[in-house]
């Protein structure tokens, strides 16, 4: 039922893998996909791919000389490195994507989680829109689910309170959470629904979906 968190070299290892997939997907999308809104609010394919090596071009001196500028808003300073980042041609953004692959990077506040949980729903608010048939593993949806319903999951991903009173159950993986009124689908809808997506709701099931609906 409860499957045991994934090593650190794991993490590390999942999200490369990840980062692979994520730029094959990108390698295959014609020219004007680009362009497509994904499932990220104000943001194309090109932002999502820009954002995904975020991580890796900008330091932390960088990052934090830019949040000053935006005075210490987070979400405002990543939007802002994202917008120039996604200046870069598409073929270039693939090339870093696979070029930084493996790189371990440790972002604060979020940790290594934060980068693996971005490869796993961005693929996803990427292939969504444009009805890819592309997907991480199972069992990183999994590892993913313990995460964010653990409690040094980063507001940023979750906020505080998004899941509580409610009972999670995944009908794909052995993995519920909580207690109170249930909702179940598959552990890629739940994950995608708690991070904010709510075109995931319509994949969900059970009482406690009208609560967790009023919550996104």
């Amino acid at each position: 039922m409860y499957a045991e968190r994934m090593s650190l070299d794991e993490t590390y290892t999942r999200t490369a893998l990840n980062r692979l997939r994520v730029a094959s997907v990108l390698d295959s999308l014609a020219t004007e996909q680009w362009d497509t809104m994904s499932l990220c609010a104000g943001w194309t394919v090109r932002h999502v791919a820009a954002h995904l090596v975020q991580p890796m071009l900008v330091g932390f001196t960088r990052f934090f000389a830019t949040s000053l500028r935006y005075r210490g808003d987070t979400a405002a300073t990543v939007n802002h490195l994202t917008g120039k980042i996604a200046g870069r041609q598409p073929g270039e953004l693939i090339d870093l994507l696979r070029e930084h692959a493996y790189d371990r990077v440790n972002p604060p506040r979020v940790g290594p989680m934060g980068p693996f949980a971005e490869t796993c729903i961005h693929l996803r608010d990427i292939a969504l829109p444009l009805a890819l048939d592309a997907n991480v593993p199972l069992d990183d949806w999994h590892q993913l689910l313990i995460y964010l319903c653990s409690t040094d999951v980063a507001p940023s991903l979750v906020p505080r309170q998004r899941v509580d009173g409610l009972r999670l159950r995944a009908t794909d993986i052995s993995w519920r959470h909580g207690s109170g009124p249930e909702v179940t689908g598959t552990a890629e809808a739940i994950a995608m629904t708690i991070t904010g997506r709510s075109v995931a709701l319509a994949d969900l099931h059970g009482p406690g979906t009208s609560i967790l609906s009023s919550r996104i």
